[in-house]
């Protein structure tokens, strides 16, 4: 196996990130598994895994690898929008919810707003 450097690690995210694009999930992860592996700091890298970890419907190593990023960055509003949505997916709707309003309030976005439903009766 050709050794890794931070160049290879740069090279596997970007195919990475073609390969979820694609529709290749599992592809993807596999190249993210070794860019982890080297870089476990790697929030962007963690980020891109949990996306690629639920668009191929692994929703609990999804679940686990956003909550990682959220322990990093309680504040990104797309982590805790992802999260939410892996919860509706796994049918855990009072999970969800709470991960949708935490997304709505730290970013206003339409589609935040939306799924945040603050004007559903509880």
């Amino acid at each position: 196996m050709p050794e890794s450097s931070p160049e290879t690690h740069i090279i596997d995210y970007r195919a990475a990130e073609h390969l979820l694009a694609a529709r290749d999930p599992r592809g993807a992860v596999k190249l993210l598994d070794s860019v982890i592996a080297a870089h476990p700091e790697n929030t962007a890298a963690r980020l891109l895994r949990a996306r690629a970890f639920f668009a191929s419907a692994q929703l609990r190593s999804a679940e686990l690898e956003f909550q990682l990023v959220l322990e990093r960055e309680p504040d990104n509003a797309f982590a805790h929008f992802a999260l939410a949505r892996t919860y509706e997916r796994a049918l855990r709707a009072d999970r969800a919810k709470r991960h949708f309003r935490l997304a709505a309030a730290l970013d206003p976005k339409p589609e935040y707003l939306e799924a945040a439903r603050f004007d559903a009766p509880e």
